[in-house]
């Protein structure tokens, strides 16, 4: 029965594994998790991620820069994920990120970014055929942890706004092997930059920026067992507003940035030592708007454990 449980607090510690495709989007694939942690269990992860582009779009034009040449971000995540019943999670993830560019003048940004908290409720468990069908709505929100500078794309390491997402997720499972897909939206509120004006397409005598919002939709399916597990996803961010990147110029924060991405994710458990499992996987981002070309790499460490003693 432990063997069991355990199995779906592994799965679930990767709500926390898939951080920063870009350094824009920390919040894309941090909750995109159907199951649940029990209560009283507590799932650690130490997570190591690095992403890098040498070609971007510069609105729908294909390009590469020699100014910047190979643009990377590294991330080093602390986190975890409680379950306050068997129904209700909570998850804190907080990231320290490094940019860097090997062309040019510009150096990078390293620093805290934003600390991210998600409350994930499963609604609804119903037995479907041979099947397992859930539903689950999942709050989150984010503000930074430092202040770092949003207008120094694409070396910032992040955008600085202060954000509140709500998601809908559905998953059906049958036997080993599951489909599940899911749509966010996500609110972002105004920030500032170090300036008292600028363009977009008109004038600002202001150092606020309008942020435009997002929304996050994605698929995935995979196989699980109680060693070894495997999940495909395509994800697929729009952003609501904004404006493309003028010819020859930086990105703003406001631009519109948009990508669809595929990834993978591996897990594995050790049997031999309870509670410890290593995640890998990566995402590659097939087209985009006003985003690099980017290829993301990461891995992580997890160990589950329950916070009370078992009777």
């Amino acid at each position: 029965m432990m063997k069991f449980s355990l199995l779906y607090i592994y799965r679930c510690c990767i709500i926390i594994a898939c951080c920063l495709t870009f350094s824009q989007f920390a919040d894309a694939q941090t909750d995109a998790d159907a199951l649940m942690i029990p209560k009283n269990y507590f799932c650690a992860a130490g997570i190591y991620s690095h992403s890098s582009w040498d070609h971007y779009w510069e609105g729908t034009f294909k390009r590469d820069n020699p100014n910047l040449g190979t643009v990377s971000t590294t991330t080093y995540s602390a986190g975890g994920t409680y379950g306050l019943s068997n129904r209700i999670n909570l998850t804190l993830m907080v990231p320290y990120v490094k940019t860097h560019a090997t062309a040019g003048t510009l150096r990078g940004e390293q620093n805290f970014q934003d600390l991210s908290a998600v409350i994930k409720w499963m609604a609804i468990k119903e037995e479907i055929g041979s099947g397992l069908f859930s539903v689950h709505a999942i709050l989150s929100g984010s503000i930074p942890l430092s202040n770092y500078q949003a207008d120094f794309l694409p070396l910032s390491i992040g955008l600085h706004s202060k954000n509140v997402a709500l998601r809908g997720l559905l998953n059906y499972q049958t036997g080993r092997f599951f489909v599940a897909g899911a749509g966010q939206y996500i609110r972002r509120s105004n920030i500032t930059i170090d300036r008292n004006s600028y363009y977009t397409t008109e004038m600002h005598y202001t150092d606020e920026v309008e942020m435009p919002n997002v929304t996050n939709f994605f698929v995935s399916s995979g196989y699980r067992s109680l060693k070894f597990n495997a999940e495909a996803v395509l994800t697929k961010v729009t952003t609501l507003g904004g404006f493309d990147i003028r010819k020859n110029d930086m990105p703003f924060p406001s631009n519109k940035m948009n990508y669809t991405a595929a990834g993978l994710i591996l897990k594995y458990s050790f049997q031999s030592i309870s509670g410890l499992e290593f995640t890998a996987g990566g995402n590659y981002v097939l087209n985009g708007r006003n985003v690099g070309q980017t290829r993301n790499f990461y891995g992580g460490v997890y160990y589950v454990f329950s916070t009370k003693k078992e009777k």
